[in-house]
Order: C-alpha cells, then sequence, then structure tokens
C-alpha cells in the first residue's frame, strides 16, 4: 500500500453531519502521523444511501457528479458504507477504479511504519470489535481494524464475528423506514457484547456507532478512530 502525496479525506454525510467526533478524532490521527490531506467543502453524498434504497438511477447520478471530485486522489473514508461504494459500486455501475481506503486499513500501515504513537503503557482495557457489514463481509476488511486494537489493549471477540458477525440494524435504509426492527437487532448485538465482559464496543462504521449506542443501556461504543485518538491525548476513557 503506497500513500500518495494527493490524499482526500471523504467524511460521509454521517461523520460530517451526525457525529463530528468521528471526523475530529479522523483529523487528528491524520495529524499526527503527519498525511497531507484535504477535504471537500461542498462534500456530497458517496450515493450509498440512495443506492441501498433502492434508488438506482438517482444514485448514478450522485455518483457521476462526484466523479471530479475523485479524479487522480486516494480516497479516506471513515465510513463502511462509504468504503464499499467507493470501492465497489462505483466500479461496478460506472467502471471507474477508484484508490480509496478506510480508515482502519490506513491506521494499520500508519503505525507499523512507525508513524502514529503507540503507548508503550499498554492499557488494560477490554474491549470488543463490532464488524460493519459493508466492511465486512462485503469486502472482508476484518483483520486490519483488529490488530489496530490490539496495538493498544485487550481484544474480547464476541461469539459471532467476521464472516458470521452479525448487523447493527442501522444499513440499507432499515433505521429509516422500520426503526422498531431495527433496534431490536441492535439489542441483540449489544447484548452479545455484554456476554464479553468488555469495557467497551469499537466499531468502524458511523451508522453502527449511532444504533448501537442508542440502543445500549451499560456499554459505551466508539468509532475506532475516536478511541485511539483519545488513547494518544491521554483523555479519560473511563469519563467517555
Amino acid at each position: 500500500m503506497i500513500i500518495s502525496d494527493l490524499m482526500l479525506y471523504f467524511r460521509g454525510c454521517t461523520a460530517r453531519e451526525k457525529d463530528k467526533d468521528i471526523e475530529d478524532a479522523t483529523r487528528f490521527l491524520l495529524d499526527q502521523s503527519g498525511i497531507d490531506y484535504h477535504i471537500l467543502d461542498n462534500e456530497n453524498c458517496c450515493g450509498s444511501v440512495l443506492l441501498r434504497s433502492g434508488f438506482k438511477k438517482d444514485a448514478i447520478n450522485l455518483m457521476k457528479e462526484n466523479l471530479n471530485d475523485f479524479k487522480d486522489e486516494l480516497i479516506i473514508t471513515s465510513c463502511a458504507g462509504c468504503y464499499k461504494t467507493l470501492k465497489e459500486d462505483y466500479k461496478d455501475l460506472l467502471n471507474v477504479d477508484l484508490n480509496v481506503l478506510h480508515i482502519s486499513q490506513l491506521l494499520f500501515q500508519l503505525i507499523n511504519e512507525g508513524k502514529i504513537k503507540v503507548n508503550d503503557n499498554f492499557t488494560n482495557f477490554n474491549v470488543t470489535y463490532h464488524d460493519p457489514c459493508h466492511l465486512g463481509r462485503a469486502l472482508k476488511v476484518y483483520d486490519e481494524p483488529r490488530e489496530v486494537i490490539k496495538k493498544y489493549t485487550n481484544l474480547i471477540e464476541m461469539k459471532n464475528i467476521r464472516d458470521n458477525g452479525l448487523c447493527c440494524g442501522s444499513g440499507g435504509g432499515v433505521k429509516s423506514a422500520y426503526p422498531d426492527i431495527s433496534n431490536t437487532i441492535a439489542k441483540r448485538r449489544i447484548q452479545e457484547a455484554e456476554e464479553t465482559g468488555c469495557d467497551y464496543i469499537l466499531t468502524a462504521c458511523p451508522f453502527c456507532k449511532l444504533n448501537l449506542n442508542q440502543n445500549s443501556n451499560k456499554l459505551k461504543v466508539l468509532d475506532i478512530s475516536e478511541f485511539i485518538a483519545k488513547l494518544i491525548k491521554n483523555e479519560n476513557i473511563e469519563g467517555i
């Protein structure tokens, strides 16, 4: 994996509009690693929501509008849905092969190259990791997020992970169209996480973070970027 001098951080609608903490943490980590990146002031949706909701024609039109912004860029995204759309759907529907990485993949490389600090004092937090559907089952990105987590803390796996991982209930328009079903699915995943005895649930998708958090009474759910950023800053994890 070669890190380009031209790097675009594509924030995605959810991190940009609903959960700025993920954007702030990601930008902090990029700054810490000395990455020269930029963002789009008038960033559009990648098209994922329209596409998953059945509005294929509208999604394709939006995707075509985005192409000028993506030309010759290495695209970094925080969102698993954006990652799948940019990586796979632009290629399948527009025959455009974009150069895109999920932030967990980039962090894995930067940590291994010594460009991001790993604390000398191994933390005693027990965390579990929820595989986002688009990142995991769809594109088989399983190892990088886990390797990043294990550099900083103890990873305790849930019963159903990787190809057998359970959905958070938020993707594909389910949260908007069928909120009760979405909440039921999320609560089942939360219960499985609680059975690990962990302190936190980490994930790598804003949709997953928001829906799991909304349905969790005990466990705090954080994006992997937030968790790592807080450890590097020596912030009080127990207080979040």
